[in-house]
Order: C-alpha cells, then structure tokens, then sequence
C-alpha cells in the first residue's frame, strides 16, 4: 500500500489507488509479442510465384493445393509427397472426390516441362478441373 502526506496534520494516510503502469507495459509487450508472433502462425511454404495479371477466379471453400517446388519436390497443402505416393495422398485429402478443383503453383524456377508432367499425373488420376496459381501483378508489366 502507499501512502500520502497531509497537508493537515502531517501524518501519512492510507493510499487506496491502485497504480495501473505496470499493467499497460504488460499489455504493451503482449501486444508486441502477438503483432510478430501472428504473421509467423500463417506462413506455409515458400514458392516464388510468377506473376500473372489475369481477374482471380472465385475459390473454393477448401481447395487442394499442389505444390511444385525449385527442387522439383511435389507437395499436398503444407506436407511434401514423394511422387510415387503423389495420386494416393491426392485420393487421401480429396476423400476420392474426382470433382475437386487442384490448384496448381509451381515456382518460377521450375521448368516447363516439369511443370506439365505434374499436370499430365493430375489428370492422369483422374482430377480434370486443375488451376494454375500465380501472384497478382498490375497491368502493363
């Protein structure tokens, strides 16, 4: 407790206040704290996306994400996939669904060729409606 001087009679009296600084600097560094952790939870793999200046298409509520990365590794969502297991995870996460909508995002790096082979197994599993993924540019560049 703290206490204060009376200008009347010069004892200390009894200080009820309570002194809210140390709770504002907590809260400041949890603030801090969960402004940097935030941006940390969302990311998934990295992929340097080409650009592209096309109007996006409306996506699922779900979609299937297939990654193609520089290192020509293939992943499912956020797990990398051997290329042999490739069409059983596929089957896995699309609960054998043929409709589903594959979104395809490969990195820039990667070649062309490569880039249709994945598609060719895609298609060759039987999952006919495949989208390309890239990164919004304006128009002109």
């Amino acid at each position: 407790m703290a206490g204060r001087v009376s200008e009347d009679s010069g004892d200390l009296d009894e200080n009820s206040e309570i002194n809210v600084t140390p709770f504002i600097d907590v809260m400041l560094v949890l603030l801090i704290i969960f402004m940097v952790a935030a941006p940390l939870a969302t990311v998934d793999m990295k992929v340097d996306l080409p650009q592209s200046v096309a109007a996006p298409t409306p996506r699922d509520d779900k979609p299937v994400f297939v990654t193609l990365k520089a290192d020509l590794s293939l992943a499912i969502g956020n797990e990398e996939t051997a290329r042999d297991a490739f069409v059983a995870e596929l089957e896995r996460i699309t609960n054998g669904s043929k409709e589903t909508r594959v979104l395809l995002r490969a990195d820039r790096l990667v070649d062309y060729g490569e880039l249709m082979a994945v598609m060719n197994l895609i298609q060759g599993a039987g999952y006919g409606k495949i989208a390309l993924v890239g990164l919004e540019a304006a128009p002109g560049r």
